[in-house]
């Protein structure tokens, strides 16, 4: 089945596999990665719900928020004032709700079953993202490589906020790790309030809590703690390109890499039990979050703000490096 541009929808589990290491995509559920498998062992959140289809409007917390998604055009639900009038834009942004569509060409003909390339169109904003994926061995373990290329398809200049959503599965004592440049993040949201307020700026690793006393931020808790903080470092210079999340249970190092030139910030959603704040099943996960903008809400205006010109593209890659340790 092809779309108009000639795309080839994919309704099916798309697998890629290097060695003891698989990714599983699903290109119904927003291209979502799903699986990220070493032998027995999962690296990504499991479904807090069941798999199903998503609407235009639905919450995040709604779905199954698992995996990898891709958040575009902005985190946040928000209204912007575009050129073509105002735009209301859902939670989680539009891509993780739509299907997205397979792009054959010969590079990814040339890498064989290593490799995917698949392509999501928003719409609330006439944005198209195109993500390929490659799964190699190394030395030392695998590494995944994501090359992303957005285009304004619109007659209008578009404002618009990217942001991964990768949520590694962790249990406690797992560590973050940070270059050792970064002292500070600024706060975009904390369970409970945990955490003192949006927009403050909190020392890392070692943070003052709301009500007294201080906490490890780098070192994962208990399910049982109920934490659920949003951070943002950033911006990030060339040495600071990077995110480790040591898991020594597991037996992994997994290490996110990016170019600050390109996406100077890094989102760190930590979360050991404390989201969706519904009753029911919750996350335990660690999200670094490579990204465009220091904040959530595409609303939310400033030096980091990007406008995309019809016809326009603008390219950018990102790496996953996974170790046995």
């Amino acid at each position: 089945m092809t779309n108009a541009s000639g795309t080839e929808v994919a309704n099916e589990n798309v697998l890629i596999r290097a060695g003891n290491c698989s990714v599983t995509i699903f290109p119904h559920l927003g291209g979502k990665i799903a699986s990220i498998r070493v032998k027995d062992r999962e690296l990504l959140q499991a479904p807090i719900a069941a798999y199903g289809p998503r609407t235009r409007t639905m919450p995040f917390d709604a779905g199954d928020a698992s995996g990898w998604d891709e958040c575009l055009p902005s985190v946040a639900c928000c209204t912007v004032e575009t050129a073509a009038g105002e735009v209301t834009i859902p939670d989680h942004g539009d891509l993780w709700r739509i299907q997205w569509a397979e792009v054959k060409n010969q590079e990814s003909e040339l890498a064989g079953a290593n490799s995917a390339t698949f392509c999501g169109e928003c719409f609330s904003l006439p944005l198209s993202l195109e993500r390929s994926v490659a799964l190699a061995e190394t030395e030392s373990g695998w590494r995944l490589s994501l090359d992303y290329t957005l285009t304004n398809t619109g007659d209008c200049s578009v404002p618009w906020s990217w942001s991964a959503h990768p949520l590694f599965t962790a249990e406690d004592e797992d560590r973050i790790i940070l270059p050792s440049s970064i002292h500070e993040l600024r706060l975009e949201g904390s369970g409970g309030g945990r955490l003192q307020n949006s927009g403050d700026p909190i020392a890392w690793p070692i943070a003052r809590l709301a009500r007294g006393g201080e906490t490890d931020l780098s070192v994962a808790q208990s399910a049982e703690s109920e934490i659920g903080d949003k951070l943002f470092a950033g911006p990030l210079t060339a040495t600071e390109n990077w995110c480790t999340l040591v898991r020594p249970k597991a037996g992994v190092r997994i290490t996110m890499s990016f170019n600050p030139e390109a996406t100077p910030y890094l989102g760190l959603w930590i979360c050991y039990g404390g989201w969706p704040e519904r009753p029911g099943p919750k996350q335990m996960c660690v999200a670094p979050e490579p990204a465009t903008s220091p904040v959530d809400s595409l609303a939310q205006t400033g030096p980091w703000s990007r406008i995309l010109n019809p016809g326009e593209s603008y390219s950018w890659p990102m790496s996953v490096e996974i170790e046995s340790i």
